[in-house]
């Protein structure tokens, strides 16, 4: 949707306001999301005001300070800074007289808050803007009054209202009567070009905290009379606990006591209303409790605990071969049949064929799983790092047998998330333990425990073939099998859907004890890199330039009328050219191999030329160039942070991540065994965006599906060799290589 100037006509109930602060000033909301629940008034105690999610809440000081609550989780991805520079821009204020604060979760009025998607500024964009444009209107009319001018001689600029005459007054002069006024139902919205804040760079908001060690993140969370609690899980799926001697772990010193939880889990797994889509374990649980994080950890080091195996205990082998066999069968779900797929390939001149292999992956936040929860009478408190509050509130509710007007969730900043934290799991530790004991605490895993304990992206084979006759591509069908899902709801839809007539996306998957969810940039984190890596063995085969097969493949999709296929042709075309361009396609200096890539995921447009060298024979991904097309670009510098984040955490896990299984059992569980990407191993990524008008879309995740693609495609460049498996490192140190 284009941004250009529009009138926006709203519900009163919608905008939502308080006469007056005890402070002298005003507060100002708006409802974000038409599934908000209407008529939904804040509190005038700041401290205690309720909000929902993408709901921002404006508070305007009698000297013209603006301060505004960001009610969604801040994983990283800048939401924090972002979204509240949208409102500054359409209210008017300077940017350094605008103070951001974290607001806590309210299940009660409110339905809806997450950090997820990559959704949080392309869902809120129009809204967010028209919270600030509507409290300028306000203000505006309120100096109009204090004149007596009409309204519409008075502009605001700078957090400044000047009327035809001269005159001049501060927002923070006017708030006491803007909150006696009627709300505005029309507003109108700047144009981009008269933008002063969105699409200037600012930094971080909680950056001076990060960077000096204030508490922001939930390991930072720390309450008076709190335990710490360590958590003994089973050491693999498809165990559970059988007995435990705490008998040496009692004399740690600072150890308190040993418990066992599970029983509320397991109720909540048996309900109708538990629908997650991984399993929590059945298992009971050992806990040691400790003044402290370290006597609690070596306490739980010296528990004795005796497992039962209670399913098949699976391992990497079982898992290649189940999933080559069901890529071999013929048990799938077709998502999507376009054409005679069968006649395309029986009258092809050639059929190539090709299976791409990724294994289970964990997440490896930085911040490992952590909570705090005080279970009283009256109330559930709960504190600490998860994408999903509510969703953490409204199970709290239900596996405690409470109101969920008792359950209070808190946000604290994340050190990472990549969708690990959308799974409460340790939210769910933590409240069954306080239940129990009837004491605050805090769990806190170790990296171990996080490895081991985790849920994972999921191993997955894809195996795609395409037809060729008389130089063209005729058919496509791309087959999954994943262990228990990929959540492959939109891949049907996805490039290169509506580019090729005969079509068809098949998926099956085998439902292991394994727990899986999603990892950054899900259901195209590997599918990016396996169609983008056999597109580029098409062009080899069919003799033509890979870049342009794809211009050309994307000219059948430019005017479809398929409402199911999200991605724009022609914006993909833009978001090419602009890669070649930067990055210099085809024009580089000896001994620099080139590789493309270009993929559509989270609703935005990006290609990538990744350059490659051999240094002693093994190839060294030294320049990334990234351009991407998310419409307007709010904040420069976190935009880049963005998209070279996810290409480097694209290159890393496809070079070198892995998670194997061996009776169950991670065989992997700590970074001794676990490689991510190296300092020394990182490329320069260089960032340009498409310029339009266009309204944003997400940036955390589209940046990395590309990334595994474009080094495949350079490194086959370089050796002339076609990688079929990840991590790549392992099939290029084998003997494999085809």
């Amino acid at each position: 949707m284009s941004t250009k100037e529009k009138n926006f006509t709203f519900s009163r109930r919608n905008f939502l306001r308080t006469s007056v602060l005890a402070s002298g000033g005003i507060m100002i909301g708006f409802n974000l999301f038409t599934a908000c629940k209407p008529n939904v008034k804040p509190s005038i105690d700041v401290e205690n005001l309720n909000f929902n999610d993408f709901n921002a809440f404006i508070k305007i000081s009698d000297e013209g300070y603006v301060t505004i609550y960001s009610p969604n989780p801040e994983i990283g991805q800048g939401v924090k800074t972002s979204m509240p520079m949208i409102i500054a821009e359409e209210l008017d204020v300077e940017w350094d007289k605008v103070y951001v604060a974290q607001a806590p979760l309210d299940t009660k009025n409110y339905r809806r808050q997450l950090a997820g998607g990559s959704q949080s500024i392309r869902q809120g964009w129009t809204a967010l803007r028209q919270t600030g444009a509507t409290t300028k209107k306000m203000l505006i009319n309120a100096a109009a009054v204090k004149w007596g001018v009409n309204a519409a001689d008075c502009s605001a600029s700078k957090g400044i209202i000047t009327n035809k005459n001269g005159d001049k007054l501060g927002y923070g002069e006017v708030v006491k009567v803007a909150a006696t006024l009627e709300v505005p139902e029309d507003v109108i919205l700047k144009k981009p070009s008269e933008f002063s804040i969105i699409g200037k760079s600012a930094k971080n908001v909680d950056l001076e905290k990060i960077v000096t060690g204030k508490p922001l993140f939930g390991l930072d969370y720390k309450e008076e009379g709190m335990l710490y609690a360590a958590v003994i899980r089973p050491p693999s799926f498809g165990k559970e606990l059988d007995s435990f001697d705490a008998s040496e772990a009692k004399k740690v010193s600072g150890v308190i006591d040993v418990v066992t939880i599970g029983q509320k889990a397991r109720n909540f797994i048996e309900s109708e209303k538990n629908n997650w889509t991984f399993k929590l374990s059945k298992s009971d649980k050992v806990v040691v409790l400790a003044e402290n994080t370290w006597a609690a950890i070596k306490g739980a080091r010296a528990v004795n605990a005796v497992w039962k195996e209670t399913s098949e205990l699976e391992d990497t082998k079982f898992h290649d071969e189940k999933l080559l066999s069901l890529l071999d069968g013929d048990k799938f779900d077709v998502r999507r049949e376009d054409g005679d797929i069968n006649k395309a390939f029986s009258e092809a001149d050639k059929v190539i064929e090709r299976t791409y292999h990724s294994p289970f992956l964990p997440h490896n936040c930085m911040e490992p799983m952590n909570f705090y929860a005080n279970i009283t009478s009256d109330k559930v408190h709960l504190v600490g790092p998860v994408q999903t509050p509510e969703y953490a509130a409204q199970v709290a509710s239900e596996m405690l047998g409470r109101d969920l007007g008792q359950v209070h969730v808190e946000m604290t900043r994340m050190g990472g998330g990549f969708g690990r934290r959308l799974y409460g799991d340790f939210v769910y530790e933590a409240l069954e333990i306080s239940d129990k004991i009837k004491k605050p605490i805090k769990m806190v895993s170790t990296r171990e425990e996080d490895i081991t304990s985790g849920i994972y992206r999921p191993a997955i084979k894809y195996r795609i073939a395409a037809a060729i006759k008389e130089g063209k591509i005729t058919g496509y069908h791309l087959k999954e099998a994943a262990i228990n899902d990929n959540m492959y709801g939109l891949i049907p839809h996805f490039f290169p859907a509506g580019c090729i007539p005969n079509y068809k996306v098949s998926t099956t998957n085998y439902k292991s004890n394994i727990t899986t969810g999603a990892w950054r940039a899900p259901y195209t984190n590997f599918l990016g890199y396996a169609e983008q890596s056999f597109f580029d063995e098409l062009a080899q085969e069919l003799e033509v330039d890979p870049v342009q097969l794809r211009l050309d493949l994307l000219e059948n999709v430019k005017e479809t009328k398929d409402e199911k296929i999200q991605y724009s042709g022609k914006r993909m075309q833009d978001a090419i050219r602009l890669a070649v361009k930067e990055g210099n396609w085809g024009k580089s200096k000896e001994g620099v191999y080139q590789g493309f890539s270009a993929y559509y995921s989270h609703n935005s447009h990006v290609a990538e030329v990744a350059e490659v060298e051999l240094k002693d024979g093994v190839p060294v991904v030294t320049k990334v160039v990234a351009a991407v097309d998310c419409g307007i670009v709010v904040n420069p510098t976190g935009a880049v942070n963005q998209v070279q984040g996810g290409v480097i955490d694209g290159i890393g896990h496809a070079m070198y991540g892995n998670l194997t299984f061996k009776e169950g059992e991670p065989s992997t569980r700590n970074f001794d065994n676990y490689r991510l990407i190296r300092i020394k191993d990182t490329p320069v990524v260089e960032v340009h965006f498409v310029q339009n008008e266009l309204s944003p879309t997400g940036l955390g995740e589209p940046g990395l599906p590309p990334a595994g693609g474009a080094v495949a495609n350079a490194i086959h460049k370089a050796l002339g060799k076609r990688l079929y498996k990840q991590p790549f490192i392992e099939e290029l140190n084998s003997n494999t290589l085809t």
